[in-house]
C-alpha cells in the first residue's frame, strides 16, 4: 500500500533511507482528479524510476478566479486508489497551509515564455504554476519528473526554470492521451454537459486541420490559424480563446513556417475551459 504523507518534514524523513539506497525517484506533481492521462505519466514513471511519489495538491496561487478554485473537481479516495493501483509508492497530500505556511513573499516567473497561448488570458497563472513546482522540486528532490504534454506551455516553462535556476533532476514530458474521437483527457472533461462533451471535439479537429495544411505546405502563419479558428466557429456551443502557431520552444509568434511548429488553442464550452495543442512540420522539412 502507498505510504499517505501530508507534511514537508515527514516526506523529507521518509525520503532519507530511500536516498541512502540510491534509488531513483520520480515525482508525478498533479491537482487530483486522476484519469487515464495521469496513469500514462504515473506508468512512465514506474518504468524509469525506482521509487515513485504523487503529489496531489490543488494549487490556489495558479487559479485566477475563487470560483475555478472551489469547483475543481476533488476526490482523494478515488486518487489514492487511483495511485494504489499503478504502484505508487507514496502519495505526498499537503494542505495549502503547509505549501504557504507564511505570506508569499518569493515567487518564481519565466518572462518571455508567458507572453502567447495562455498567458495574456491568465494572468499570474504560470507564476503560481512555476513557483509551486519549484516548491515541489525543493522539496522532493526528484530525479525525475513527469509532466503532460497537453498542457505544452507549462512544460515549457518549467523546463526553462529548472534549466535557469540549475535546479537538479530531469524533466520529462509524456503524450498527451485522448479519447477515441481525440479529446484529450482533461480533469475539467467531467465538468462538460452531454452536448458539451460532443462539441468538445472542435478543437481537436481545429488542431488536425491546421496540421494538415502544414504538412501540405502552407508557409503562412496567419492562414493557418485563420481556418483552424474557422473549424472552431462552426461549433455553435464553442468560443475560441486563442488558436495560434508558434516556435515550439521559444512559444513566440513566427512570420513564417520552415520547420516544425507548435499549434495550441484554447476554447471554452460554458463554463468550462479547455485546451490542446499538436507539434506539425511540413511534409518535406528534414
Amino acid at each position: 500500500m502507498a505510504d499517505l504523507i501530508h507534511t514537508v518534514a515527514d516526506l523529507r524523513a521518509r525520503l532519507f533511507p530511500i536516498r541512502h539506497e540510491r534509488k531513483i525517484i520520480g515525482l508525478v506533481p498533479t491537482m487530483g482528479a486522476l484519469h487515464r492521462g495521469h496513469g500514462r505519466l504515473i506508468e512512465q514513471a514506474v518504468s524509469g524510476s525506482g521509487f515513485v511519489i504523487v503529489s496531489i495538491f490543488v494549487n490556489p496561487t495558479q487559479f485566477n478566479q475563487a470560483d475555478d478554485y472551489q469547483a475543481y473537481p476533488r476526490d482523494l479516495a478515488a486518487d489514492l486508489a487511483f495511485c494504489e493501483q499503478r504502484g505508487v509508492n507514496l502519495a505526498f497530500v499537503p494542505s495549502a497551509a503547509e505549501m504557504y505556511p507564511n505570506e508569499g513573499l518569493t515567487s518564481v516567473n519565466v518572462s518571455r515564455l508567458t507572453d502567447h497561448l495562455c498567458g495574456p488570458h491568465r494572468p499570474g497563472h504560470f507564476e503560481g504554476v512555476a513557483t509551486v513546482v519549484a516548491k515541489l522540486l525543493n522539496i522532493v528532490q526528484p530525479d525525475r519528473t513527469y509532466f503532460g504534454e497537453k498542457d505544452c506551455q507549462q512544460l515549457a516553462i518549467i523546463r526553462r526554470m529548472v534549466e535557469d535556476l540549475n535546479m537538479p533532476g530531469e524533466i520529462i514530458g509524456v503524450p498527451t492521451v485522448r479519447e477515441p474521437d481525440g479529446l484529450a483527457l482533461s480533469s475539467r472533461n467531467q465538468r462538460l454537459s452531454a452536448e458539451q462533451r460532443q462539441a468538445a471535439t472542435v478543437l481537436y479537429r481545429a488542431l488536425r486541420k491546421s496540421e494538415d495544411l502544414v504538412r501540405a505546405g502552407e508557409t503562412c502563419p496567419g492562414e493557418v490559424m485563420k481556418q483552424g479558428l474557422a473549424v472552431i466557429e462552426s461549433e455553435p456551443l464553442a468560443r475560441a480563446e486563442y488558436f495560434e502557431v508558434v516556435d515550439p520552444e521559444q512559444l513566440q509568434p513566427l512570420d513564417e513556417i520552415a520547420g516544425q511548429v507548435l499549434i495550441a488553442g484554447a476554447i471554452w464550452l460554458g463554463t468550462t475551459r479547455l485546451i490542446d495543442n499538436l507539434r506539425a512540420a511540413p511534409a518535406d522539412s528534414a
